[in-house]
């Protein structure tokens, strides 16, 4: 059984050619299965681009290099390596050793009749503080935000069926968000622990703003912030229509009642004015998402591709299902 390993690389200089031999060395032992692997640059700064090359042309027949044009983000790296998966199953991982090639074997032996996609569940998450509660805080509001199993947590090593990435790479929305399409496309879903490994160099490149801006990609999956607008709306309307009505009530029964308190009136408005600008950015940013989608932005294009599928990968679609030039 082919076994697609998709590895998104940035400033991995120094470890990705060693998860390749690890790699390598894993499924030399594994008599029962074969691997491919693809590896997505996503615009490094530093030499990633020469190591993946190195890669590619130490496993000719085994390893793609991949370079994008720009940097588009870990996700959309995601989708540009599924253009060139041609397994009977996918495994996803990190590019720093804080996934270990060897634990791919646990993903692949839970991967039974009854599941299509399989989450390595780390036992003690091995990121900086900062990760780890953002990290809490996402899984925490995505279980009640986005239709999925309660009981499964995400991460970022998971092996999947090929049906599953064949189903995804018809994404055409404008933010990708890998394990949420695996949500949406399967509850089939399973969680085994693994290890999680310091990273031996370097540091996370998940900036407050790239977590921000990979957190709201939900809204692609999910309407339920605009079904919490009209909630909102509908309760502050009967609270503000019940102090209206107390307040005439008041004036009816007590004409000398002198009705005062400015301070207060306006801590409300300022609550209110934000809250309805809050329920107004989210309404503007499922539109820009249309909008993004509408004209055909790209979720990734690939400037150049060396090695073992790189000869017949398929061109990758805009949302709009046109070709992008992939600049071989």
């Amino acid at each position: 059984m082919l076994v697609s390993i998709v590895i998104p690389c940035y400033n991995s200089e120094q470890t990705i050619e060693k998860v390749v031999d690890l790699c390598m060395d894993s499924f030399a032992e594994w008599k029962d299965y074969d691997c491919e692997m693809i590896l997505v640059n996503d615009f490094s700064r530093d030499q990633t681009s020469s190591a993946i090359r190195r890669a590619a042309e130490k496993y000719p027949d085994k390893v793609t290099a991949v370079n994008l044009a720009k940097n588009f983000g870990q996700h959309s790296a995601l989708l540009a390596g599924f253009q060139y998966v041609s397994g009977d199953l996918a495994v996803g991982m990190d590019d720093d050793l804080q996934n270990r090639p060897e634990q791919i074997r646990i993903l692949l032996d839970q991967l039974d009749e009854n599941t299509d996609v399989v989450f390595g569940e780390y036992r003690k998450r091995n990121f900086n503080w900062f990760k780890n509660l953002t990290g809490r805080l996402t899984q925490y509001l995505l279980f009640r935000l986005i239709d999925r199993p309660r009981d499964v947590p995400m991460s970022s090593f998971w092996c999947a069926r090929s049906f599953v990435i064949d189903e995804i790479k018809g994404y055409q929305g404008s933010d990708a968000f890998v394990q949420l399409l695996f949500a949406r496309t399967t509850h089939h879903l399973k969680a085994v622990e693994v290890e999680h490994y310091a990273r031996e160099a370097g540091s996370s490149n998940y900036t407050f703003r790239k977590s921000l801006k990979l957190f709201l990609s939900f809204l692609n999956y999910s309407t339920i912030p605009l079904r919490l607008s009209q909630y909102f709306g509908s309760l502050l309307s009967v609270i503000g229509f019940l102090s209206a009505l107390i307040l005439i009530i008041r004036k009816i029964l007590d004409p000398s009642t002198i009705l005062t308190g400015w301070s207060s009136l306006i801590c409300l408005m300022l609550i209110l004015f934000g809250i309805l600008f809050l329920m107004i950015g989210i309404l503007g940013d499922y539109i820009g998402k249309i909008v993004l989608t509408a004209n055909g932005t790209p979720l990734y294009v690939i400037r150049d591709d060396v090695g073992k599928s790189a000869s017949h990968c398929p061109a990758p679609k805009s949302p709009e299902g046109g070709s992008q030039d992939e600049g071989r």
